[in-house]
């Protein structure tokens, strides 16, 4: 389990009233089955951040990297439909990768996190035309293909990408600036 993960657990009870176990007991009464609306009734009913609704979301349907013993079915089933997609992903992954440095590769259910100290960029096969990526950029303005996102988002920004041709030296940067900003 990564750091960030192991001290929201930690801090759950702290911070949300509930333990983990507790919130797990909640959803269930509560017949909720898609992170979106679990999150949704995290934040609206008990008054939940963004953050610690997503990591009980996460926990509770057991769709997070720390649930899974092999991660590759994770990043699989991402692309089932939507093969055309993975020479990007493995694009990206390579082009981090040749940053220098130690990051993770955190498969989700329907994304893969890219973390360091925090997260810092989200590879997503979002539709069957639109491969987005999500960066954690707060506080910078958004320009060229950068677009701003909702404000209380996992994701300050996205790039969409509809090709492998859109990986251009400027996208490579905006995930270069966010690799940095999360050291």
């Amino acid at each position: 389990m990564d750091k960030t993960a192991a001290a929201m657990i930690e801090n759950m009870l702290a911070k949300t009233g509930h333990s983990l176990d507790e919130w797990k007991k909640i959803i269930s009464k509560a017949k909720l089955v898609k992170h979106g609306e679990i999150v949704k009734f995290l934040k609206e009913t008990h008054q939940i951040t963004h953050g610690y609704a997503s990591e009980i979301a996460l926990k509770a349907l057991a769709s997070d990297a720390d649930s899974a013993a092999d991660t590759a079915p994770l990043v699989e089933a991402q692309y089932k439909g939507k093969e055309h997609f993975k020479p990007l992903y493995e694009r990206l992954i390579a082009e981090v990768t040749g940053f220098g440095g130690e990051f993770e590769i955190a498969p989700k259910k329907t994304y893969v996190a890219l973390r360091r100290k925090k997260q810092f960029v989200i590879l997503n096969p979002a539709t069957k035309t639109r491969f987005e990526i999500g960066f954690n950029l707060k506080g910078v303005e958004p320009k060229g293909k950068l677009e701003a996102e909702k404000p209380d988002g996992i994701c300050s920004h996205k790039i969409s990408l509809s090709d492998i041709g859109g990986i251009d030296a400027e996208v490579v940067s905006w995930i270069r600036m966010a690799f940095d900003k999360a050291a």
